[in-house]
């Protein structure tokens, strides 16, 4: 099977061409080729797939085996991806989620995409859409209580959930164990959720740490930056465009005032190779 692993801000996957290689066995295929030990290692495992509703169809694995409904650095990527493989010409691409259909722009320079502007459309806040079990319409700065701890989250949803927590001094704060805790709480989210740690410095610069479903802690989470943008922005803290800053970079945020979202950022390629995956789809 032939691969390319890239990363965006350090969130790294495995893409691969589903176009022109047929594989079955998609969950365990996407626990082995993230593992870090036994297989390639990434943040899970994009495959690259034809579309009746647009330019392509992205799909999106986590290390566990789990099916994702999108992920902003993942998607970008895949705009670079396609055009640096002469997959398309096009500058402006319509991805398939499934979290819904998503528009990218690609700057090209030197015949290869150096940065990517990806729209991808407006959050859902509906609570019964994200979904979290409240009677409420929305859960914004909602008490729950996590490990003896009374917390305020605020969650909405990309096409999957996000729930945002903000606090003083997110580089010492316990990601490690109130992450778990508040993605695997089904009481509150039936479906589970990411879960972003944000310290808003400014107006206009935020801090965070992402706890992402199914994955653990990541250094790389575009919709965990735009999740904190948008909670923040509503809440008053911050401007509707703002920098965030996570541990693998610093990506461009806008939320607009047409709710729309849009994140600005590059992506790269780390290498290309080919594993033998037969004792995987060869069942």
């Amino acid at each position: 099977m032939r691969f390319t692993k890239m990363q965006a801000y350090g969130n790294d996957y495995v893409y691969i061409d589903a176009i022109n290689q047929k594989l079955n066995n998609l969950n365990e295929l996407a626990r082995f080729v993230s593992d870090r030990h036994f297989g390639i290692g990434s943040d899970g495992m994009v495959l690259i797939c034809p579309s009746e509703l647009a330019d392509f169809k992205m799909r999106i694995f986590n290390p566990d085996g789990t099916e994702a409904e999108m992920c902003g650095n993942a998607i970008r990527s895949v705009g670079k991806y396609v055009y640096d493989h002469k997959l398309t010409d096009k500058t402006t691409l319509k991805i398939e989620t499934l979290g819904g259909i998503k528009t990218l722009e690609l700057e090209v320079t030197d015949g290869k995409v150096s940065n990517i502007r990806a729209n991808i459309s407006k959050p859902i806040f509906n609570s019964e859409k994200i979904p979290v079990n409240t009677k409420k319409d929305k859960f914004i700065l909602e008490e729950v209580k996590i490990l003896d701890q009374t917390f305020k989250l605020s969650s909405l949803s990309w096409g999957n959930p996000h729930t945002v927590l903000f606090v003083d001094d997110v580089m010492n704060f316990d990601v490690a164990s109130f992450g778990p805790a508040i993605e695997n709480n089904r009481e509150v989210f039936p479906n589970r959720t990411n879960v972003t740690f944000a310290e808003v410095v400014n107006k206009d610069y935020i801090k965070i740490r992402e706890w992402e479903r199914g994955t653990g802690e990541t250094i790389g989470c575009g919709t965990g930056c735009s999740t904190a943008v948008v909670i923040a922005s509503t809440l008053g803290l911050t401007n509707r465009k703002c920098k965030v800053e996570q541990i693998g970079g610093i990506l461009e945020i806008e939320y607009a005032e047409n709710g729309e979202l849009f994140m600005k950022g590059p992506s790269n390629f780390v290498f290309e190779s080919e594993i033998d995956v037969s004792h995987i789809i060869g069942k």
